[in-house]
């Protein structure tokens, strides 16, 4: 005996500057496994502290070989995104990663109520997402900023890491 489906839906109005995110750590060495599973803990205290703007946080397997953890999640607007992103512990995070990737891939991809989408790969060895369909090119320049792929109003916040730190001389290319 089978019933009439029960088809639900939201209403997004009271959100209309929402950003959904995902993120993803791929495993690419032994030592990633170390990187990856010791980040855990941290993701966890950090979104049970509720940052401002977040509103919900859910992880998922990518795959188990390599090992890949995702997430997702859903900001109130792109400004608590990224002031998050710029204050502790994420801006320690960032800042480690861009150091040493420690044997691990780091991606995310945002996606916007209002429109737009863009997305980043640091040490990911095969595309994903979009990067299997559009062409990939390095995040430099006015692509270096999130805010800036997706062409979004206002000045980026400073960067955890100034691109002229992190690429020296060959910054902007």
């Amino acid at each position: 005996m089978s019933g009439k489906v029960q088809r639900l839906t939201v209403d997004l109005s009271s959100f209309p500057d929402m950003v959904v995110i995902y993120l993803g750590m791929r495993v690419n060495a032994l030592a990633g496994v170390k990187t990856l599973l010791g980040l855990g803990p941290q993701i966890k205290n950090s979104v049970q502290q509720k940052p401002d703007g977040l509103l919900l946080h859910e992880n998922f397997i990518m795959s188990l070989i390599p090992l890949h953890l995702g997430m997702r999640q859903y900001w109130r607007d792109f400004d608590a995104l990224e002031a998050w992103s710029r204050s502790a512990p994420h801006r320690e995070w960032w800042r480690n990663f861009l150091r040493s990737s420690g044997g691990t891939g780091f991606w995310h991809e945002a996606y916007f109520m209002r429109g737009g989408m863009e997305a980043v790969y640091d040490d990911v060895p095969v595309p994903l997402g979009f990067g299997q369909f559009a062409p990939l090119q390095r995040a430099r320049g006015p692509m270096f900023s999130a805010r800036n792929r997706a062409k979004l109003a206002g000045d980026p916040l400073a960067a955890v890491v100034e691109e002229a730190e992190l690429y020296g001389a060959d910054s902007g290319r």
